[in-house]
Order: C-alpha cells, then sequence, then structure tokens
C-alpha cells in the first residue's frame, strides 16, 4: 500500500530539490508539527535557534554562500520579529525561504466571526500576510492542500529567479493533507530582453568599451547573486581592461587577479583606487547598485558611467528597459573586442608594521595587524560598524569569502549571520567576523546557538563604547576631541569576553597588541566553539579611511 502524499513532505521535498541543507527554526506550536514530523526525519538538519531575528540572519548568510536559506516561525509572535532580518534579505537580494506556521482555518473562522481569539493572532488571516507582501518576491497562504504544489512551486520559482526572499503561510490543519506529488523540477524563469532595446545596448557600450582611452569595469554584487562570475570573468580576460569592486561585492572574483586594481567606495577607497576612477573616462558598472555606502563622498559620474543592473541599462540621458544583464555580457563576448592591457598603479601590498606588542590598539592598529591571519580559506565578515572601513581595504584572496551587509547595514547583522556562514561554508574554511560593540549587543546570543552545535566563527568585537559609525554619519567633531560623543551614542560597557563563561565558549579581552597576537593564536586552535576577541580601541580611535569626513 502507498502511503499518502501530503502538503508538509511537498515543500521539504522542494527545499531539499534547491540544495537545503539547514533550517533556522524557533519551536511554536503552530509550525512543530511539520518541523517534528516532516523536516527532522529529512536530510535537511533542524537548527534551534534563540530568537527569530538571529534565525534570519542566519538565514541569511547561509544562502549568501549556497544559493537558498530558510527559516521557520510561528504566527505573529514570531514571525513579526523577523520582519527586519527579512527586509534586509529583499534589500541585498538574497534568496530566504520564510516559513510561517500558522493557525488553523476553524481557528481563523472563529475569530473573525466570533472575536474569540487563539493567542498570536492581531486582526486575522491577513495581518501577517499583508506585512511580509511589501518586503518579499511572493507572499503566500497555503490554506488549501489542492492548491498548495501550486502555490509553494510560485514561491520558491520566484526566490531562485529575483533572489529575493518569500513568504509562505502553512496552515497547521494543512500539513498532513494529501496532495499531488511535484511533477517538475523548479527552475528560475528567464530574465527576457527586448531585441531591439539588447542590440543597441550593446552597441553602444561596444562602442565606448573600444573608443575609451582609459575604461574601467566595475564589478557588482548582482554578478554573484545570479551566477555570472564565469561570464564577467570572460569579458575581463577579452577586454583586459581593469576592474574595481564595491564593498558589497568585495571579493565575488579573485583579489589576486592581475586585472584586479581594488576596491571602491568613494573616498574611502586607497589613493590609487580613486586616481583610477577619476582617470577613467568610460566605466562599465555590471550589477552595481547606487548607495551611499558605495558613493562615500564622492560624486557619481553619470555622465562616463554606464549602470546595467539585472534587466535595466542606464547610461547619462540614455535608458534601456527590458535588457538582461547575463544577454548583455553575453552579447559584449560576441563582438569579441580586445585591446592592449591597460597598465595602472595597483595599491602596494603593505607589509605588517612593527608594533609594540605592549602598545594600545587603535583601530587602524588593528586592521594593520590582522591581514597575516588572513589566509586562502578564510571567510571574512563585516558588520555595519566603523569595520567598514577596515575591511574594505583588507586582501581576502579567494574569491566569494567576504560578506557584508553594506546596503541595508542593520547592525548587529554579521555575528548570527556567521552562524549560517559556518553551516554553509567547506570544511576546510575558518570565518572571521568584525563586529561593533554596540551592534553585538543587539545579537549576542548568537554565540549560544554557535556553541550549541560546535560552529567555530572567531568573532572580533571592537570595544571603543559608542556607536562610532552613527556618531560618525552624525557628526565627526567628537573622534578629533572637538566635541562629546552625543549621548546616545554611548554604550552600557559590557564585559564581552565574558559572556564565553555564560554561553560555554572561549573568549579574550586585549588592550594590547601582544595580547592580541595570543588571543588570535588561541582563536584559530579552537575548532569547537566560538571564540569572541574583545579588542579595546580608545573612542576617539577610527580606520584612516574614515578621517577625511570632516562634519
Amino acid at each position: 500500500m502507498v502511503s499518502k502524499y501530503t502538503v508538509g513532505q511537498y515543500l521539504v521535498d522542494r527545499l531539499l530539490e534547491l540544495d537545503l541543507g539547514h533550517l533556522f527554526s524557533i519551536a511554536g506550536d503552530y509550525s512543530i508539527d511539520w518541523v517534528n514530523n516532516y523536516v527532522e526525519p529529512s536530510h535537511i538538519q533542524v537548527i534551534e535557534e534563540v530568537n527569530e531575528l538571529n534565525a534570519g540572519y542566519a538565514a541569511d548568510g547561509y544562502a549568501r554562500l549556497k544559493g537558498i536559506g530558510a527559516l521557520c516561525v510561528t504566527y505573529s509572535a514570531g514571525a513579526l520579529s523577523a520582519v527586519n532580518a527579512i527586509a534586509g534579505a529583499y534589500v541585498e537580494k538574497v534568496p530566504v525561504v520564510l516559513i510561517n506556521g500558522t493557525p488553523s482555518i476553524q481557528k481563523t473562522l472563529t475569530f473573525e466571526q466570533t472575536g474569540f481569539s487563539s493567542h498570536h493572532f492581531i486582526s486575522g488571516r491577513e495581518t501577517d500576510l499583508q506585512v511580509f507582501e511589501y518586503i518579499t518576491t511572493a507572499a503566500v497562504r497555503i490554506d488549501s492542500p489542492d492548491l498548495a504544489p501550486m502555490l509553494i512551486d510560485y514561491a520558491l520559482t520566484q526566490c531562485i529567479t529575483e533572489m529575493r526572499p518569500v513568504y509562505i503561510e502553512l496552515l497547521e490543519d494543512i500539513v498532513d493533507l494529501e496532495c499531488d506529488r511535484p511533477a517538475k523540477a523548479l527552475k528560475a524563469a528567464r530574465i527576457f530582453s527586448n531585441p531591439e532595446s539588447l542590440r543597441q545596448s550593446i552597441d553602444q557600450i561596444n562602442e565606448r568599451l573600444e573608443n575609451a582611452a582609459k575604461p574601467l569595469i566595475w564589478i557588482g554584487v548582482e554578478i554573484d547573486r545570479f551566477g555570472l562570475r564565469e561570464k564577467a570573468e570572460d569579458l575581463l580576460r577579452q577586454l583586459k581592461i581593469p576592474y574595481v569592486t564595491e564593498l558589497l561585492s568585495k571579493a565575488v572574483l579573485s583579489e589576486d587577479d592581475a586585472l584586479f586594481a581594488g576596491v571602491f567606495d568613494g573616498r574611502s577607497s586607497a589613493a590609487s583606487v580613486q586616481e583610477l576612477v577619476t582617470g577613467s573616462d568610460f566605466i562599465l558598472a555590471l550589477g552595481v547598485w547606487l548607495t551611499d555606502i558605495n558613493a562615500l563622498g564622492w560624486p557619481t559620474d553619470f555622465k562616463h558611467t554606464a549602470f546595467v543592473s539585472l534587466d535595466t541599462v542606464k547610461y547619462g540621458a540614455y535608458f534601456s528597459a527590458q535588457v538582461s544583464l547575463a544577454d548583455l555580457i553575453d552579447g559584449l563576448l560576441e563582438k569579441g573586442a580586445t585591446r592592449e592591457t591597460r597598465y595602472f598603479s595597483r595599491s602596494p601590498v603593505q607589509e605588517a608594521p612593527e608594533v609594540n606588542l605592549t602598545g594600545e590598539i587603535s583601530y587602524q592598529g588593528f586592521y594593520e595587524f590582522i591581514p597575516e591571519f588572513i589566509g586562502k580559506d578564510t571567510i571574512v565578515g563585516s558588520d555595519a560598524s566603523m569595520n567598514y572601513f577596515g575591511s574594505l581595504l583588507l586582501k581576502v584572496p579567494t574569491p566569494r569569502n567576504f560578506i557584508s551587509q553594506s546596503s541595508y547595514s542593520a547592525i548587529g547583522y554579521i555575528g548570527p549571520a556567521a552562524t549560517g556562514v559556518c553551516l554553509a561554508k567547506e570544511s576546510h574554511q575558518r570565518v572571521m567576523v568584525f563586529a561593533g560593540d554596540g551592534g553585538f549587543q543587539m545579537t549576542a546570543q548568537c554565540l549560544s546557538t554557535q556553541t550549541r552545535f560546535e560552529l567555530n566563527p572567531i568573532i572580533f568585537v571592537i570595544d571603543n563604547g559608542i556607536y562610532g559609525v552613527e556618531q560618525w554619519l552624525a557628526d565627526t567633531a567628537a573622534f578629533r576631541k572637538e566635541k562629546p560623543f552625543y549621548k546616545s551614542c554611548l554604550l552600557h560597557q559590557w564585559n564581552y569576553s565574558k559572556l564565553a563563561d555564560v554561553f560555554g565558549c572561549q573568549g579574550w579581552k586585549v588592550h594590547t597588541y601582544g595580547e592580541l597576537k595570543d588571543a588570535v593564536l588561541g582563536a584559530l586552535s579552537n575548532s569547537n566553539s566560538p571564540s569572541i576577541v574583545q579588542v579595546v580601541v580608545p573612542s576617539t580611535s577610527i580606520p584612516d579611511n574614515a578621517t577625511w569626513k570632516k562634519s
């Protein structure tokens, strides 16, 4: 006798098909049956998280490496706690699936018709769905077993096509009902180009690439999100034109490549990169998003920069819709344009300066000291903080080994994101992330999950006692000791290293470079739990490439 096939099994099978290996989950009575009866017996490992926000950030970090991430929460009280993580994934085009265990049809109708409420209800069946419709590329409610396969397939196809989060409401009384089995494999929908618009765009950009005296390629994060790394590399090799990345796309392509000139993020870029951008008479930006983080005091030259994103081309006054980024790269490759290699001045490789091991650590000194511990197997991550500036200039040898949420920039992201990265990485890789103390206070419970599952990220908490990046954005005079810090930017002091005793991992508190060296070596040898390194720096200390801002 063939056992019946259910909605709960359908969702698990589709997630497995997309190569999901881990599900981040918080126990909730509306979702627990699906997790216990369908996910647990499958090849998807359930990672019991400590709160929904951390689960969302972990799923986001996981998806950046694996191409899909997922979390399961319970209705309203759980789901609405994950809103910030899903919003960030939406902004940064990260394919995360939020599965929301939802009260039954009977409970819903009883509440709507009589006012007798089940726990977690707010205003009926539409509340959560309407919230997530604004920050997902598909939001569906599975309240019919007959429609379940179509709705699940629609949501997941949107997820892998748009590379953005989707929301699936899974009603508790639908999970065990019978439905059809999957008919065919899921695949991303095609992104169509208008033939005439595509031809015009290819011709115009190809002509500029051939005729420009000093062209430059600017590689953006969409090259990674939409699996275009090999095509982009082929184009660079054909054109022999130098390229830069941005903080969000740092290390999407190799930073060891002879054509790689550096990371361009406005006035925080290396001097050689700023000189290269200034001197270029045509810049082709492939998959670049314009944000204040990649501008950073730099006026964007729209007249000489062609921006090609997912499906549009913008170049000066020229705008063309429905031009696929992938198709445009293919068209440029077919044109076969090539040229002599443009020689350019690369930033000199900085030797680690000799330091007084008993000397006080500065923000800049930390980032001059740490590169010797970053190898080809190190995945580096940075939180929204002054760490953006320091990490921007770090050399990350291996493609796809840098993680930051620099467009949405939610402080507190990188600690729990490291949980997902640790589960998605290769076994020989090691995760090393840099957090600000203010952000870390928001999501410090990530250490609990990491310890529970014997994950071993190294988390540096730069302890300057302030919301440094917020003060920097508002008024930099405090860093020059011309004014006091805003009271709202002052933190309550934590002894971060002692959290290791609470969660059962390892921790160090360092004030000098000698202590820092011992802590890094100790953390690198700790393979069975997270390591937290509390790096104490003066509150007025900031990285050198952040000092350009004077107000």
